[in-house]
């Protein structure tokens, strides 16, 4: 099965399960995991930043961020279909009492800096107190620019505001602009970025900041549940990922272009966007049988993907092939011609 749902999917590759098998592991609720250690140190060094903190999820990462830069009745302003304002069951909401600011994302995946500006708060009671501003990326595979980020990042500091970044996909980001990890993070006070996407480990993310954003972080992922014991064992398939799996990303971004191109060469299927490693396509009414399910049709030609009416978002991955890519192609095509 070719499965193109997300960058979620993969499975650790031979030499991860083997540094995984290899780990030197201990207690790493009392920090004696040498492995996270290393893992963590690396990061943060990759990153340019002084710490860095090993959490279960993208999602525990971005809370313990928000809950570090906030405190109960402030505010954060974030991008209106970002991952952290609505994919993230509230959380800042519900555990942090941090109220969001949601503000539009153009087409381009980049907020409306003037309607974050805007939404900042004067000093009075009658207020939440804004302290953060927030972006993704890439989000929806798109690439924010060094430019854009460097412009988000003057109205933080004009505003007096934090700035963290989702950066879940951020080493797509990197690689796609051509710059070092670190270039990205340098217009943020915190970054999150994920080992269980694009670099294919099975689980984890990490935090990094200063030193004392990463201390208060720990308190709350000790709060949220997320201090582990001898975790080396999956954090060493993180430590493999970023060490051999950054580079190779450039290869994901060249077979969602040829995916892309495969597609459009279809009579009835629209690219609405490629970027990255992510195409989103929707097909034409009239090419489809009004009871077809395009979804289950392509599971019976050997391709997994997850639709939403006429629209769906393919992905490739460390999991995707060059014939991958030509055999979905060809699903697509068979599925259109039999309609």
């Amino acid at each position: 099965m070719i499965d193109l749902r997300s960058d979620t999917v993969t499975k650790p590759t031979a030499a991860m399960r083997a540094a995984m098998a290899e780990a030197a592991v201990g207690d790493d609720v009392y920090g004696e995991d040498p492995t996270v250690n290393l893992l963590q140190s690396t990061v943060a060094d990759l990153l340019g930043k002084e710490a860095a903190l090993y959490v279960t999820s993208g999602t525990q990462s971005n809370l313990c961020a928000l809950m570090s830069h906030c405190e109960r009745g402030d505010e954060y302003i974030v991008g209106n279909h970002a991952h952290c304002y609505i994919y993230e069951a509230g959380g800042a909401a519900v555990l942090g009492s941090i109220q969001p600011q949601p503000v539009p994302i153009g087409e381009d995946g980049m907020i409306d800096l003037d309607a974050a500006a805007d939404a900042v708060k004067r000093h009075d009671h009658h207020f939440a107190r804004t302290r953060l501003l927030c972006l993704e990326n890439t989000i929806d595979g798109k690439v924010l620019s060094l430019e854009q980020m460097r412009a988000s990042a003057e109205v933080a500091s004009r505003h007096a505001l934090a700035h963290h970044l989702d950066g879940a996909r951020m080493w797509n980001a990197a690689v796609a602009l051509g710059v070092a990890p670190a270039e990205v993070a340098s217009h943020f006070d915190s970054v999150s970025v994920c080992l269980s996407k694009g670099l294919g480990a099975p689980m984890g993310s990490l935090l990094v900041g200063s030193a004392d954003l990463i201390d208060k972080a720990h308190k709350w992922r000790k709060m949220l549940g997320g201090g582990l014991r001898q975790v080396g064992v999956v954090a060493a398939a993180g430590l493999y990922a970023v060490s051999h799996h950054i580079e190779r990303l450039a290869d994901d971004h060249n077979k969602a272009a040829r995916l892309a191109k495969g597609l459009k060469a279809i009579q009835g299927v629209t690219i609405e966007s490629c970027s990255t490693n992510m195409v989103f396509i929707h097909l034409d009414k009239q090419v489809l049988h009004p009871q077809s399910d395009p979804q289950n049709d392509l599971r019976e030609r050997n391709v997994i993907s997850e639709w939403h009416g006429p629209r769906c978002r393919l992905v490739t991955h460390l999991g995707i092939s060059d014939t991958d890519i030509d055999t979905a192609v060809s699903a697509f095509a068979d599925l259109i011609a039999t309609q």
